[in-house]
């Protein structure tokens, strides 16, 4: 299925589930079309060979609209409609995927940004060897693009090779929650990827409710 197949599909099942769901209501073109391109852009091949669709989306909106799109209802049909036009492209859904709204003023009205991308999961234990961290501030190992959503709301660019989070002002990340410690956590850029180390934290480090000492954010 190419970009415009997969984009005419996409639209088709949305409208079909908002004429069930929510009659009268209507996802605008642009992101239609944005959306479409991000699952197109942003899959990823897995060991087995098999194409994984993103599982994680953003959508950054004016203010005005994005009130309009934190509707459970709504959510769930843009969902219901990525998953099933995912696997009608071959794609496989490797986890069930998540959307998250942002407010932005710069926005302009009935237009969007849309970000695609794969939920971080916990690196396995293996008897592999260490991780090469020679080169760490190699800037050609950067991830590109490469971002956090903090507190549901806040865009944090990973343009850093390491990055310090915490409560402490001199963390590069600054968290101000009681739940966080001073020193709680280091991103670091290896071998073109993010990889989290928990930095013995009083309350540990969660990535999709499991807590882990070493977690690599896959592209």
């Amino acid at each position: 299925m190419n970009l415009k197949e997969l984009e005419t599909r996409l639209q088709s099942l949305i409208e079909v589930d908002l004429l069930k769901i929510l009659p009268g209501r209507r996802v605008e073109d642009v992101i239609v079309q944005k959306l479409a391109a991000a699952i197109h852009l942003n899959t990823t091949k897995l060991d087995n060979g098999s194409v994984a669709a993103p599982n994680v989306y953003t959508l950054v909106m004016n203010p005005e609209e994005a009130a309009k799109w934190r509707d459970e209802k709504l959510l769930a049909i843009l969902l219901h409609s990525i998953v099933t036009v995912a696997q009608e492209a071959g794609f496989r859904i490797t986890i069930s995927p998540i959307i998250t709204i942002i407010a932005d003023e710069k926005i302009s009205l009935r237009d969007a940004q849309v970000m695609a991308s794969h939920r971080i999961e916990p690196m396995a234990e293996t008897n592999a060897s260490p991780l090469d961290t020679g080169k760490l501030e190699d800037p050609s190992k950067m991830p590109e693009n490469a971002f956090l959503i903090v507190e549901g709301v806040k865009v944090f660019p990973l343009k850093l090779p390491v990055i310090n989070i915490g409560r402490r002002l001199d963390n590069q990340l600054v968290i101000d929650d009681p739940r966080v410690s001073r020193n709680h956590a280091q991103l670091r850029a290896i071998k073109g990827r993010f990889v989290v180390f928990d930095l013995n934290s009083t309350g540990g480090t969660f990535v999709n409710g499991q807590r882990a000492s070493q977690t690599v954010l896959y592209p």
